[in-house]
């Protein structure tokens, strides 16, 4: 079978990437969304059999090399999501797509909690309170994210 709109998948993964670049306000800078978690979770849960852990490894490498994060922090709280999604994933499909932002949400502040817990372990200085609200603003963002990754990889048109 010849899939259409081969280009979507990567073409969305660098997108994230370069949002998560975007510089922000200093004030608005904790309310950044997880750009790459969303797209990959996206990803995950329609097209399970091109997006597995292999490939969030990598996606996470890359992040880490353009962010100039700690390397392999990155790969391993996506890898994280990516497990729990594909556990779930045959469940989460057929949730309707608020309950879906609900269950991201929960995945996104676990991404919090384990970024917390790996710079506490490390001995890194912990982030702010005010970055506990990115989660929630990612699961707003999911019911748009999912509608516009949807809409460009079936090819439908308004």
């Amino acid at each position: 079978m010849i899939r259409r709109n081969q280009w979507v998948l990567p073409a969305s993964v660098v997108v994230a990437l370069l949002l998560g670049l975007l510089p922000l306000p200093p004030m608005i800078q904790p309310l950044r969304p997880y750009w790459l978690a969303l797209v990959l979770a996206y990803w995950v849960i329609e097209e399970p059999d091109r997006v597995g852990l292999g490939f969030v490894f990598v996606a996470g490498v890359v992040a880490d090399l353009l962010y100039g994060s700690l390397l392999g922090e990155q790969p391993l709280r996506l890898v994280i999501m990516t497990f729990i999604l594909q556990r779930f994933r045959a469940r989460l499909r057929f949730f309707p797509v608020s309950q879906q932002a609900l269950a991201i949400g929960g995945l996104l502040l676990n991404d919090r909690i384990v970024t917390a817990a790996l710079h506490l372990a490390l001995g890194e200085a912990t982030l702010p309170w005010s970055y506990w609200w990115a989660p929630l603003l990612g699961m707003l963002l999911w019911p748009l994210l999912f509608v516009l990754l949807d809409a460009v990889r079936l090819g439908k048109r308004r």
